[in-house]
């Protein structure tokens, strides 16, 4: 965890980002506020995406939808998606092209901002009931792979989950479960437990998407339905253009985790 912005609010990390003082990763932060993935689509294929997120609500649980063009979202109060956000990732036909701190200069009318609830939510509550997680003990963005799991198709938008690992004692699996299952709309349960290989992941050192851990021999991976996945269905959908967070760089709103259980 980021220690100087533990006590920071979730207006300050904002403005901190709007200001560009703050690009690291905001797992740990804004204790009992809910955290946000970010997808942002051209308004013809907002509909589509849309029925992907009802279609596949445990990698996508709406949060809110922004009117074309509009990018202050009722979730952060004065926010701005174009800034407030530590970093964003560029797509165009599928493929990466850039990552950067600020998406104004890419930003159009006919755009429409996603906002989805964020397994980081979540993570408060599995430490306060004393279910260390590493990644964040050592301040490192959390695991994530793509998987052979399918999501329900939805117009252009198609292909598999992308989920987030966190090695838990197996003597905590269970609860670990129970606790998160409370969170529906920040992904809810696991959707699998222990055998990468059963999800198509060959190497648990290799993650697709931001840091590895170290598996314990006392520990199982738990395996949670991310947010991430709209930047796989992206990729894989070749989407002529769209806008993301950048990987464990979430919009940290003035919504309570309590609201969401």
């Amino acid at each position: 965890m980021n220690t100087s912005l533990q006590n920071f609010t979730p207006a300050e990390i904002r403005a901190l980002c709007r200001a560009g003082a703050f690009s690291g990763q905001t797992a740990g932060l804004a204790d009992g506020h809910v955290q946000a993935n970010l997808m942002i689509v051209p308004a013809e294929y907002a509909f589509d995406f849309l029925l992907f997120c009802q279609r596949n609500p445990k990698p996508c649980p709406l949060v809110e939808v922004l009117e074309p063009g509009c990018f202050t979202p009722a979730c952060a109060e004065g926010g701005d998606l174009r800034t407030d956000l530590p970093g964003y990732c560029v797509y165009r036909n599928g493929v990466l092209t850039e990552k950067t701190e600020d998406i104004q200069s890419h930003w159009r009318d006919d755009l429409v901002g996603f906002i989805l609830g964020c397994s980081f939510s979540f993570e408060n509550a599995l430490m306060r009931e004393g279910i260390a997680l590493r990644h964040v003990e050592q301040q490192k963005n959390v695991a994530m792979y793509k998987t052979n799991l399918a999501c329900h198709s939805a117009g252009r938008m198609r292909g598999n989950m992308v989920v987030s690992m966190r090695p838990i004692k197996a003597s905590e699996a269970a609860r670990a479960v129970q606790i998160t299952a409370r969170y529906p709309r920040v992904h809810g349960a696991p959707v699998h437990i222990g055998f990468p290989q059963g999800l198509g992941i060959a190497d648990l050192s290799k993650p697709d998407f931001g840091d590895p851990v170290h598996l314990m021999e006392d520990e199982l991976p738990l395996f949670w339905a991310c947010g991430v996945t709209p930047q796989y269905i992206a990729e894989l959908s070749k989407l002529p253009f769209c806008l993301t967070h950048s990987p464990g760089k979430m919009l940290v709103t003035d919504l309570k985790n309590e609201e969401f259980v």
